[in-house]
């Protein structure tokens, strides 16, 4: 196999906040009925991430055990979110466990709202991320909206993420650099009703499909 195709070997870091906590823009839903969908779209990022050539392990990082229990019987690891007040102080710590656990692989952070993501391209943002690691800087892709982040990946030693508001500004002027503009499931994060009558519409994961049905999706 050529160096140009084989896949980049990554591990991928998926936060999940407990359901309580999840997607509290999804305004006008019943908050068992949010708490389910934060859910799903959590499990099918995580079962799509799975399926992800290049990717070694998929390391989930939430204090919901219940989550965690259905997550490992799709393959992945799980950790407590040890500093949960702080996402990028949690996101630097399971880094570290990365190196730690499987030496030599890029930790690679993605948010757990992407419940269309494909495998696809997700292996092809995966390449492009490893190329810019190798170089010794970090890469990021860009949300749907242009503002936030949904990817993070960076040298094990330089590990330095910025989520939160406006987050993709702040990865770039650090010095990161973008990737995987074209890849749509990868950058279409669920935020708000709209945002998910979108994904709906262009097809999501088996977990989010089952938690959506007799839902009228939301009118643009």
């Amino acid at each position: 196999m050529s160096a140009e195709a084989r896949p980049a070997r990554c591990v991928v870091v998926v936060p999940v906040k407990p359901p309580a906590r999840g997607k509290s823009r999804l305004t006008g839903l019943p908050d068992d009925h949010r708490r389910e969908l934060a859910e799903a779209f959590a499990l099918d990022t995580v079962q799509a991430a799975a399926a992800t050539p290049g990717v070694d392990a998929v390391l989930v990082v939430t204090d919901d055990h219940r989550f965690a229990a259905s997550v490992r019987t799709l393959g992945c690891e799980v950790i407590p979110d040890g500093v949960s007040d702080d996402l990028n102080a949690t996101l630097v710590q399971a880094a570290a466990e990365v190196s730690r656990r499987w030496p030599g692989s890029v930790p690679v952070v993605l948010c757990a709202d992407l419940p269309g993501l494909r495998p696809v391209e997700l292996a092809g943002v995966l390449r492009e991320a490893h190329e810019q690691v190798a170089s010794g800087r970090a890469a990021f892709v860009r949300d749907h909206a242009g503002v936030g982040t949904t990817v993070y990946a960076a040298p094990a030693a330089g590990f330095d993420p910025s989520f939160g508001l406006a987050s993709a500004a702040r990865h770039e002027a650090a010095g990161a650099v973008e990737v995987g503009s074209a890849a749509t499931s990868v950058r279409t994060d669920v935020d708000d009703p709209d945002d998910l009558g979108a994904a709906l519409l262009a097809g999501v994961g088996p977990h989010t499909t089952r938690a959506s049905e007799g839902r009228a999706t939301p009118s643009g």
